[in-house]
Order: structure tokens, then sequence, then C-alpha cells
């Protein structure tokens, strides 16, 4: 049985989904599982690794019904937070029912898809409702052309997530002026967030890892914008790794543990507004 108990905040795993075959699935998927990944599932991998709490990133391929991660939501308040998927037209009831839930943030998975005009009005509208209620914009994005749209996302007041290392498939190149560009954009100070997480789908070893996060660290000057995720399940890469062989790769990556606790507990816990909740 997992506890719904308020508990203290140890560690926050930031990047996991949950499933069910039998839902409906977006007509613009590119990819759909053929198994189940159950939230009980998800608790019972924190417990085991001594995860206090996480949070759940609607997956792509379920579309903006986020139904079931807000069902999830509902039955587990204390312990996990929420990434929906929404339209821009979304409406201001439906975001407020979202926000209620304990959704903290939008997710826009922009891989293989044409950039949109962030400086339109239907877009600055509805970024201007994600700043108003401090949510988070979360982005799954190749690293090479981050600059050319993130500054008219930022204008708007919001935090801005890049997940998985930027997506970059040859590490962040000294060499490569877009990526000098990102860097440049972290050493400015802007509110640009980058999880380390999901190494495997940077088809990076943890040497070639343990060279970004110092590339990210270096930029930022400090480790208090990094987060970490298990990525669970690890969709389309089952076969090569799982919660436990993440958990340790994550532990390789930050042995230092004061930085380990800053990217698992102290950076998240504001970000998401896990604040709320009391820390050993």
């Amino acid at each position: 049985m997992i506890s719904n108990a308020d508990q203290p905040l140890k560690s926050i795993d930031t990047h996991a989904h949950i499933f069910r075959t039998d839902l409906p699935m977006s007509a613009e998927r590119r990819y759909a599982p053929d198994y189940n990944a159950l939230p009980e599932e998800f608790l019972t991998h924190l417990a085991e690794h001594n995860i206090s709490h996480g949070v759940l990133v609607q997956p792509s391929f379920l579309g903006t019904d986020n139904s079931y991660m807000v069902q999830a939501l509902r039955q587990h308040p204390n312990k996990l937070k929420g990434i929906a998927v929404v339209n821009p037209t979304v409406s201001d009831l439906e975001l407020n029912k979202l926000d209620v839930a304990g959704v903290v943030g939008v997710r826009l998975n922009l891989i293989k898809k044409p950039l949109e005009d962030y400086t339109s009005p239907l877009w600055k509208n509805f970024l201007s409702k994600l700043a108003e209620r401090k949510w988070v914009v979360e982005i799954q994005r190749e690293i090479d052309d981050l600059t050319v749209f993130l500054p008219s996302i930022l204008e708007s007041g919001v935090e801005v997530i890049i997940d998985h290392f930027g997506r970059t498939l040859n590490g962040i190149q000294a060499f490569n002026p877009a990526h000098q560009d990102f860097l440049n954009l972290l050493r400015s100070g802007a509110p640009v967030w980058t999880k380390v997480s999901a190494a495997y789908r940077c088809n990076a070893n943890l040497e070639q890892a343990q060279e970004m996060l110092a590339t990210l660290r270096s930029a930022y000057g400090h480790s208090e914008y990094l987060l970490w995720g298990s990525d669970w399940p690890n969709t389309q890469f089952e076969e090569k790794t799982n919660y436990t062989s993440q958990y340790r790769f994550m532990e390789a990556l930050l042995p230092n543990i004061d930085e380990r606790s800053q990217i698992l507990l102290t950076n998240p816990s504001k970000l998401f507004k896990f604040s709320n909740t009391h820390t050993e």
C-alpha cells in the first residue's frame, strides 16, 4: 500500500510518465507504447530508491487529454506534481482546474516539429497566463536552435526547463556556434533550467554525460538551475535501461553529496512548488 500521508521532502524525481494502452492516443503521435506504466509502479520505484516525491510529465502520445495524470495527482497530492500538455487556446477555466489538481507547468515537445511564432498574439496571451500562475514551460528540443525561440518565450516572464541535456547527440560542443549561443544564454542569468537526465537519449555514456554536466555547470557558474529525472519508464529504451539503472547512473554522475542534494531536492522543491511540504 502506497501511503498518501504528507511526507518529508528527501529528493524529487522530476521526470516520469504514466499511461495505459487503453487510453485514447493522440492522432499526431509518433509512437505508442504496448504496455502500461501505472502511477503505483512509479511510486514503488520512488520508495525503493528513497525518493520522496515526483513530477509526472504528460506523454506526447496522450495529447492534451491530461485526465489520467490529473487523476494520479488528485490521488497523491502530497507526493506528486504534474506537467501538462495543452493547446495555446486553452481556457482560463481549464488552466485553473489543472492548477488546483497540482499541475505546475506545460510541456512543449518540439522534437521534429516546426517552430511556432511565439511572438504572435495567441502565444503571447497563452504564455502570459502561464506566467501569472507561476507555471514553468518545459521544452524537449534539440539544442541546436533553442536560442532562436527561447528569448520570445522568456519575454513572457515564465521560467523554462530544457529536457535531457538539450537532446544533443554529439555533446555540447565548444566549436558549435549554436551550442555556444545556448551556453551564453545560461551565462546571462536567464531563468532556464536544464534536466541532466536521460543521457541515453543523447547517445551519451557516463563520461560523456559528465562532460556535458561540467559544461553546463561552468556556464551557469553553479548547480542551482540543474534538475534530475529518471525518465521512467524510459519509452523506446526499455530493453536498455530501467529505473534502477538510471538511479545508479545519477549517483555516478553526481558523486558529490551536496551537489546531488542541490539538484534532487533544493532546486526542484521550489521550482515545482513542493516548498509547502516540510523537509527533513
